[in-house]
């Protein structure tokens, strides 16, 4: 059994053990010497091909690379296909390692950029050989395959390049250079893992793969998805873009950076579609017609490049061009999009993450120089040269039939202008260029100790690279650390290196057609942005908005749609009394009490003081009413003065009558004292007034009514001496009794705990009620219950004395005045402890102006009414008459 037929070990996740599994090779349609002068073709799995790059040296290094790309036809489960054998079935489902293999249709396109990674290899290799301080004496040699894209091709031609031996194969390589996708990486890492071969990859950026147990031999040139997915979101975040579209690769490329980056910085995705390369077009008219539909303008796309291309040309049949795209590495520096006329009318304005690039000295020249003459055995020089120059290299029958003319020998690629040939911005190939330095440097580090570290030249004797152990490899190639060619530190940071981007922006020339421009640079998780350099879909340097909702201003707060992403929502105005001062709030914040919101809810001011002023419609109300009700006391008085020695004016004692009308007079104008703005005097004058003033009036109609009361009873028999016991001095002396007893007490009040000014915050609003605040109300409640007490009395006796036997009995104007005072009164309590702010003093100044009225006008007008209207009625017989 040779070298290759135990070659595939697995190791099964399932039972943990090594598994050595000979028939994998059998299976694959490989046997000993199959692959030692032949390379395996495109057109269909495990059949041979001429097709391959060789080089022979001391120390072989293998390459892979996908030089030919078309979309498979079918798809076929790895664990389903009927001729392999059910023990193998049996151990890839044990190992979880069950992959998509495809086979592709024999007719396949050459690709110019991978053809580019090739010769970096090789001119890298070639500058090794000539270099006299890294591996002196030591060839390297190269083995490179064309792994058609796809991870069967990949892993067959990797099994290939570990498995030969050197008497029928040549030497077998001890590290890899290849991985052009994550999943091929994977695959060709755990199959290489058990045999601890270092596989350094130029493309693979799956953060799955920086997973030391599980691919402890894997090592890459190129960062970690991880460092992209955050500079887009970065770059997403600092635009202000919260409502994103998403088109993603059907794999954890695509997967990671929109889940665990885009989404976890807080950016809302509209819709994320996902594009399977084996049924390109259709998800691609899928994922087209879903951006037509979408109110996201910006869009990321993290896919390849030729998944892209389809996606631009169904988005051109649509006419979709007013859409911002985010590119990832994968496509952001693609030239094949970059220089196609069509998918330029969707891709102006693109705006992505691109490996750093960088020149390789002497490199484009070597490029050019290229010449099947001096590289007769290099089979993808000769096919790239016919299909560049649509000649023919070799007369033959194929060639006849394809009317092929025969290379002349003329054909040079100096003046040649394509991917192939454009070294301007080196990116992946620059990758590829650092793997190879990388292997050098651990092989160096292996084979080339410095013996004599203090020795001044640091010479080192390199030994034989026949004794090269995988293991050793691994461990010199995990500690490399070396200054590149262009004078660039590097080293691996486990399987990674430091990331560096470069962040393109693709924009449109005068001519029409498009170019990469450089904007920023992100270093690990910084972000350095030109943005004034930026071109947008637009064509101006106006950054495109993509929102779900406007931005909620200030003065407003943000309420979620109900089923809808967090970034679409409704802005509400903040309530009455809170602001938001700042955009985008999420609630409201409350003014403290001192200060209320702004008409704009967006700042608290301090609250209006409120109070019951003269110059406000209340005000001048209540003002021209207690102006009203003294200019009509004062004109009864006038009357009753002009009238006074006529029966009506004289009758019940004339001088309770005109003392009474000054009581009244008081009380309309002690009603002025509580408009106005409230001070420390006025709090305390206006109480004493309105107490003092009604105490006065209801005491004189109290007086009164029992002046009739004893008239009418002294006109008994018997009685003639109880009007006696009340006469004028009795009268005025009990007026003036009852009034200071009122003085008394407000007296009393006033001087320990008086009213005194103060702001009420209780009440809600944007003024705040600056009022006469009640310390005690115990003052004010003996006030209000001694006139309540007068104003009964008065009533009851009133009302006794309403049938006395007299023609005009003044008891009962009394009876009716009595009520309407005590109604007033009545309703005014519950009145004045319901209304809010100033409304408390509006009520207690319409109580007082009702009951001075009620007074007025049902005690005077009678009287008024005979003396102007019925002259003939003020004589002493009508009175006694009844």
């Amino acid at each position: 059994m040779s070298w290759f037929s135990w070659l595939f070990i697995v190791w099964s996740r399932s039972s943990q053990s090594l598994l050595l599994v000979w028939l994998v090779g059998r299976e694959l349609g490989i046997r000993d010497g199959l692959l030692c002068d032949q390379m395996l073709t495109c057109s269909r799995w495990g059949t041979p091909s001429s097709q391959g790059l060789f080089q022979d040296g001391d120390v072989i290094i293998g390459g892979l690379f996908p030089l030919h790309y078309q979309p498979p036809a079918i798809d076929h489960d790895f664990t389903q296909l009927p001729h392999y054998n059910p023990f193998l079935q049996k151990l890839f489902k044990q190992n979880s390692l069950i992959y998509i293999l495809s086979f592709y249709l024999p007719s396949l396109s050459l690709e110019y950029v991978p053809l580019q990674y090739i010769y970096a290899m090789v001119f890298a290799l070639e500058e090794i050989n000539h270099s006299t301080m890294l591996l002196p004496g030591i060839k390297l040699g190269y083995h490179i395959f064309d792994s058609c894209g796809r991870p069967p091709w990949a892993l067959q031609s990797g099994l290939s390049l570990v498995g030969g031996d050197n008497t029928s194969c040549g030497q077998s390589v001890p590290m890899i250079i290849g991985g052009a996708s994550s999943i091929t990486s994977q695959i060709l890492s755990t199959v290489l893992g058990p045999l601890s071969i270092p596989f350094i990859s130029y493309l693979s950026t799956c953060p799955c793969l920086s997973d030391r147990l599980q691919y402890p031999n894997f090592f890459r040139t190129i960062p970690s998805d991880i460092y992209q997915a955050r500079a887009v979101a970065q770059v997403v975040i600092r635009f202000n873009w919260t409502w994103v579209g998403a088109v993603v690769a059907n794999n954890n490329y695509g997967y990671m950076a929109v889940k665990e980056e885009i989404q976890g910085a807080g950016v809302c995705l509209a819709f994320v579609e996902t594009l399977q390369r084996e049924n390109i077009i259709s998800d691609a008219r899928r994922a087209a017609l879903t951006i037509q539909a979408s109110t996201a303008r910006v869009i990321l796309i993290f896919t390849w490049y030729t998944d892209v291309r389809e996606l631009f040309l169904q988005l051109v049949k649509l006419n979709v061009t007013d859409r911002q795209f985010l590119a990832s590495e994968a496509w952001s520096t693609s030239g094949d999009l970059v220089q196609n006329s069509v998918t330029s009318k969707v891709a102006n304005g693109v705006l992505g993450v691109a490996t750093r690039s960088s020149a390789i000295p002497g490199f484009e020249s070597y490029l050019r120089r290229l010449h099947p003459i001096h590289h007769p055995d290099d089979e993808f020089l000769r096919e790239f040269w016919e299909v560049e120059f649509g000649c023919s290299l070799h007369l033959s029958s194929s060639s006849m039939l394809t009317s092929l003319s025969h290379c002349n020998g003329s054909e040079s690629l100096k003046k040649v202008q394509n991917l192939f040939t454009d070294a301007s911005q080196l990116r992946v190939t620059y990758n590829v260029y650092l793997a190879v330095y990388a292997a050098a440097h651990a092989l160096h580090s292996l084979l080339c100790p410095i013996k004599d570290s203090s020795s001044e030249n640091n010479i080192s004797t390199c030994s034989s690279p026949k004794q090269i152990k995988a293991t050793e490899l691994l461990q010199h190639l995990q500690e490399v650390n070396f200054t590149t060619p262009q004078d660039e530190t590097f080293y691996f940071q486990g399987a990674d290196i430091p990331a560096k981007y470069d962040l393109v922006n693709w924009q449109k020339m005068p001519d029409g057609t498009l170019k990469t421009a450089l904007i920023g640079q992100v270093d690990g998780f910084d972000l350095h942005l030109n943005e004034s350099a930026i071109q947008w879909i637009t064509g101006s340097n106006r950054v495109p908005i993509s929102v779900c909702s406007e931005i909620c201003p200030p003065g407003t707060r943000k309420v979620s749609r109900k089923g809808k992403p967090l970034c679409c929502f409704d802005c509400i105005p903040c309530a009455a009394g809170e602001i938001s001062n700042k955009t985008g709030s999420l609630d409201c914040e409350r003014c403290p009490l001192e200060l209320w919101s702004n008409a704009k809810r967006t700042a608290c001011i301090p609250r209006q003081l409120d109070f019951l002023a003269f110059n406000e419609t209340l005000g001048i109300t209540l003002t021209t009413a207690a102006v009203t009700g003294v200019t009509v006391t004062t004109v009864v008085f006038v009357v009753f003065l002009h009238y006074r020695h006529t029966p009506v004016v004289r009758a019940n004692n004339s001088e309770l009558s005109f003392l009474l009308l000054v009581s009244i007079k008081l009380c309309f104008l002690c009603s002025l004292v509580f408009i106005g703005r409230p001070s420390v005097w006025s709090c305390r004058f206006q109480q004493a007034a309105f107490g003092i003033s009604f105490v006065l009036c209801v005491s004189c109609l109290k007086v009164k009514t029992i002046v009739v009361l004893a008239a009418f009873r002294s006109a008994r028999p018997g009685a003639e001496a109880l009007i006696k016991w009340f006469g004028p001095g009795q009268q005025r002396g009990s007026i003036c009794l009852l009034t200071c007893i009122q003085i008394i007490i407000c007296t009393i009040w006033l001087s320990l705990i008086p009213p005194v000014p103060r702001q009420d915050l209780g009440f809600q609003g944007s003024k705040v009620t600056l009022e006469c605040a009640m310390v005690s109300v115990v003052g004010f409640c003996l006030i209000l219950g001694y006139i309540g007490l007068l104003a009964c009395t008065s009533l009851i006796l009133a009302f006794f004395a309403r049938k006395l036997p007299d023609n005009f009995n003044e008891a009962k104007l009394i009876t009716f005045s009595m009520l309407i005072f005590c109604a007033v009164w009545v309703a005014f309590v519950p009145a004045y402890l319901s209304s809010p702010g100033k409304y408390t003093v509006a009520v207690e100044v319409f109580a007082i102006l009702a009951s001075s009225y009620g007074l007025l006008f049902c005690i005077f007008a009678p009287k008024c009414f005979i003396i102007l209207l019925r002259p003939e009625r003020n004589t002493k017989k009508y009175m006694m008459a009844r």
